[in-house]
C-alpha cells in the first residue's frame, strides 16, 4: 500500500498515526485489535451545579426486554446536568401520585415514573410521567407504542424529554454519533446511539475509511475511503445505504466538511500542488478553491451560521487554527495558546471552539471561548483527537487512549463529568456526532 507523499512542512509531520490519519488522509497502520460495536457506558466526575432526580423503576421492565429506567437516568447523568437520587424497590407507575414529602426527604427535585407492557401483537406501549417534588407539580409525560427494536429510543427521547422539561434546552440524547473501527484489516463505518448503544454497520471496506462526517439533516454521511488505493471523498445515504463520489481528482482527497445549508461541502485537495481548501456541490462537480496559500490548509469545519471556515494550517510555520469566510477571502488566526494545535470543532451555538494541542508531546483536548480567547484543558489523558459537539452545544465526543485502547469520551464544556464509552477491546476512532432528530 501506498500514501500520498507529503512535504517535510507538513502539520503532520510530528504527529503519531492516530493523528497523522485525520489531518492528512494518511494511510492508517495502527495494529489490528478486535472491535466492537457495543459500548459500556461509565460516568465520572462531580458538576458544579447538578439537579437531584429520581427515575422510579418502571412497572413492567423487569421482563421487559430493555431497562429503560437505567438507560434515561444513564443519559442524563452523562449530561453533566443531573444526579442520581436512588429509586430502587419504589413500586410507582405514571398513574401514581407520589408521596412529595418522601422524595423531598430523600433529596429529589424532580421524580419520574413509568410503565412498560407487552401488547398483543408484541409491541410494547411505554408510558412515563415527571414530576417537579419541589412544587409538587406535575410536569407532563407522553406514551409511546413501539417495537422492541425502538425500545432504547423511547428511552433517550424520554430523557430529551426530561432534559428540556428541567433545563429549558433541547436533549441530545435520541440523537446519532458516527465512529470508525478497525478489526483486523477490516475497516467498518459504524452509526450508534448517542450513548454508543445500538450500533449499525453502514460500511466495512478493506481499506481505510475516515473523516466521516454528518450531513446537515442527518441522512447522509461523507467520508473520505483509501479503497481506490487513494483518499477519496463519498457520501452515504444512511437509510439507504446508496453512497456517491464526491471528490476523485489528482492526488489526495479530504477531510470533509458540510455546509449548514448541506448544499455543499469544504474539502481539502491537493489536486493543483499542496493540500488546499476547496467548496464542492454536494452533488459533485467542479471545485472552487478558497484562497491560495504557500502553505498546508486542511481540517475545515463551517461555523454554526455557516458564515467562516475554521481549518487548520501551518502557514506560520507550526499547525494553528485559522478562519476564513465562507466565500473566501483572507484568513485569520484564532489560536495563540501552544504551538501545536488541530482538529477544530465549532460548537453549534458559535460560542466554543474544541481542538487538540500538543502539550509536551502529549495530545489534550482544549476549549476556547470564542468570545474571550479564554482557553481551558479539560482532560487528562494524552492522546485526544477527533473532537465534535453534541448539536445543543453541551457536551464534546473524542476519541482517545486508555490503560492502551483506544475508545470514545463524552465530556462536558468544563471537563468536569465524563463518560467512557468503550468495549472490552477494539480500536475505535474517528467519532462525529450528528444533528437533532426530525421529531
Amino acid at each position: 500500500m501506498t500514501t500520498d507523499r507529503k512535504p517535510s512542512s507538513s502539520p503532520a509531520a510530528a504527529l503519531p498515526l492516530s493523528q497523522r490519519r485525520h489531518l492528512l488522509a494518511a494511510l492508517i497502520t495502527t495494529p489490528a485489535l478486535p472491535a466492537l460495536a457495543q459500548f459500556r457506558v461509565e460516568v465520572v466526575g462531580v458538576g458544579m451545579t447538578q439537579r437531584p432526580i429520581a427515575i422510579a423503576p418502571f412497572r413492567g421492565e423487569a421482563q421487559a426486554p430493555q431497562k429503560i429506567s437505567a438507560i434515561v437516568l444513564a443519559d442524563l447523568e452523562r449530561s453533566g446536568q443531573f444526579a442520581a437520587v436512588d429509586a430502587a424497590g419504589s413500586a410507582m407507575d405514571e398513574t401514581s401520585r407520589p408521596d412529595i414529602a418522601l422524595w423531598k426527604q430523600k433529596g429529589a427535585e424532580s421524580l419520574a415514573t413509568g410503565s412498560i407492557t407487552r401488547l398483543a401483537d408484541g409491541r410494547f406501549d411505554v408510558r412515563f410521567r415527571l414530576w417537579d417534588v419541589v412544587k409538587g407539580q406535575d410536569l407532563g409525560g407522553q406514551s409511546f407504542v413501539v417495537t422492541q427494536g425502538d425500545l432504547r429510543l423511547v428511552a433517550h427521547r424520554i430523557a430529551d424529554f426530561i432534559y428540556e422539561k428541567l433545563t429549558g434546552e433541547r436533549g441530545v440524547f435520541s440523537t446519532r454519533i458516527a465512529y470508525v473501527t478497525k478489526s483486523g484489516t477490516r475497516y467498518s463505518l459504524w452509526v450508534a446511539d448517542a450513548d454508543g448503544e445500538n450500533a449499525q454497520s453502514a460500511l466495512s471496506s478493506p481499506e481505510p475509511i475516515i473523516s466521516p462526517a454528518w450531513s446537515p439533516n442527518g441522512g447522509q454521511l461523507a467520508y473520505v475511503s483509501f479503497e481506490s488505493r487513494k483518499p477519496v471523498v463519498y457520501v452515504h445515504d444512511v437509510a439507504s445505504g446508496r453512497r456517491r463520489l464526491i471528490a476523485n481528482f489528482r492526488g489526495s482527497n479530504s477531510a470533509p466538511a458540510w455546509a449548514p445549508d448541506g448544499r455543499s461541502l469544504a474539502v481539502t485537495l491537493s489536486r493543483d500542488g499542496g493540500s488546499q481548501l476547496y467548496t464542492i456541490d454536494a452533488n459533485g462537480g467542479e471545485p472552487r478553491r478558497l484562497m491560495q496559500s504557500t502553505g498546508i490548509d486542511t481540517e475545515p469545519v463551517f461555523s454554526g451560521d455557516g458564515r467562516f471556515i475554521y481549518f487548520v494550517s501551518d502557514r506560520g510555520g507550526a499547525p494553528q487554527i485559522y478562519k476564513v469566510g465562507a466565500s473566501g477571502g483572507n484568513a485569520e488566526r484564532v489560536t495563540f495558546t501552544g504551538s501545536y494545535n488541530i482538529s477544530p470543532s465549532v460548537s453549534p451555538d458559535g460560542k466554543w471552539l474544541a481542538y487538540i494541542s500538543r502539550v509536551g508531546g502529549a495530545f489534550k483536548l482544549h476549549v476556547m471561548d470564542l468570545s474571550t480567547g479564554t482557553v481551558n484543558a479539560i482532560t487528562d489523558t494524552t492522546a485526544d483527537e477527533n473532537p465534535s459537539f453534541a448539536p445543543n452545544s453541551r457536551l464534546i465526543v473524542y476519541a482517545t487512549q486508555q490503560q492502551g485502547r483506544e475508545s470514545l469520551m463524552t465530556s462536558t464544556l468544563d471537563g468536569r463529568i465524563k463518560a467512557r464509552l468503550a468495549g472490552q477491546a477494539g480500536d475505535i476512532r474517528e467519532p462525529d456526532w450528528g444533528p437533532f432528530q426530525k421529531q
